[in-house]
């Protein structure tokens, strides 16, 4: 659909930790949305240094001194004007800046990586702000498996690269959580300490923010022990609606809630597509039911955004 139809692109931010699942999450909301409708922009294209400037000058990926960030505020906000921009490529096989990409806005763009919150400007451009938080030794075990598989790391240096990083995280990651409109939390089952994948739980910290849809047709729906929607305290002391999803959820239920998402975006179902896919640790692909209805439901406010400006 040619962008001269929309006022202007909605932009999905979906920033957390390294490994913390931002790709995958991604992905799968571009899936639904229409992969030829959406633009991916990774922040972490924007490092201004290369793996072994880094090294040399004792900085880490996550400092915000390590990354061009004026020109990534200055991009998201060209983007945000229906404009395209010249974006930086980062390759992690080689470990420096590769040939810059061309990129036209679209009519949905999602912005991931780690820093994508940092500034005012930044956070003023997204239409729907994520926070991607999973157990810290969940998230170590994907970014081994990540690192290991896909860029070329032994275990040694991808646990010696989390320790140097350790002050980091906390300092410029995660101080960002406070500005998503919704906390998505992976969580191992109590008891199951081997679990990394499809069985997880997930938690979804809604906060006021954004106008939620009315989910209790969806826990009515749900079976007790699948389902939860608790009223809580976030880390801030402010209330917040809390939607938990089991990985033991069947295929028959979540299939039911699926549809049930899907209903409450009547103007999308022409989107409709498979949902909550993921290769895995022995590389196969699987599906995740909580990734699912995670994904559906950010989508779900993608397209009300699209609503509130243009005719989807």
């Amino acid at each position: 659909m040619p962008l001269k139809r929309f006022d202007r692109p909605i932009i999905l931010g979906v920033v957390g930790d390294s490994a913390s699942g931002k790709t995958t999450l991604a992905t799968g909301v571009a899936r639904i949305l229409g992969e030829d409708r959406v633009a991916t922009i990774c922040t972490d294209d924007y490092h201004r240094f290369s793996r072994a400037q880094r090294a040399e000058n004792g900085l880490s990926a996550l400092d915000p001194r390590s990354n061009y960030l004026d020109i990534l505020e200055q991009h998201l906000g060209l983007l945000r004007q229906g404009k395209p921009i010249l974006k930086p490529v980062y390759s992690h096989e080689v470990g420096d800046l590769v040939q810059p990409q061309y990129v036209l806005p679209k009519p949905y763009i999602i912005v991931e990586g780690l820093l994508g919150y940092t500034t005012r400007a930044m956070r003023d451009c997204y239409d729907v702000k994520i926070y991607l938080e999973p157990d810290q030794d969940l998230r170590v075990e994907w970014k081994i498996q990540r690192d290991t598989a896909k860029r070329g790391y032994t275990r040694d240096q991808v646990l010696a690269s989390l320790e140097k990083r350790r002050e980091d995280s906390p300092a410029f990651i995660h101080p960002q959580r406070v500005f998503a409109d919704i906390v998505i939390q992976f969580k191992r089952p109590e008891g199951q300490s081997a679990e990394s994948g499809a069985r997880l739980d997930v938690r979804h910290i809604l906060r006021p923010t954004l106008p939620h849809p009315n989910l209790a047709p969806l826990v009515d729906a749900g079976a007790k022990n699948e389902l939860s929607l608790d009223l809580a305290r976030d880390h801030d002391g402010k209330p917040v609606d809390v939607l938990g999803i089991t990985g033991s959820i069947t295929d028959q239920r979540a299939k039911a809630l699926e549809n049930l998402l899907w209903d409450l975006i009547p103007e999308a179902s022409h989107l409709r597509a498979n949902v909550g896919e993921f290769t895995d640790a022995n590389n196969n692909q699987v599906v995740s039911h909580p990734l699912a209805l995670t994904q559906l439901l950010i989508a779900y406010h993608m397209v009300k955004a699209a609503l509130g400006i243009h005719a989807i």
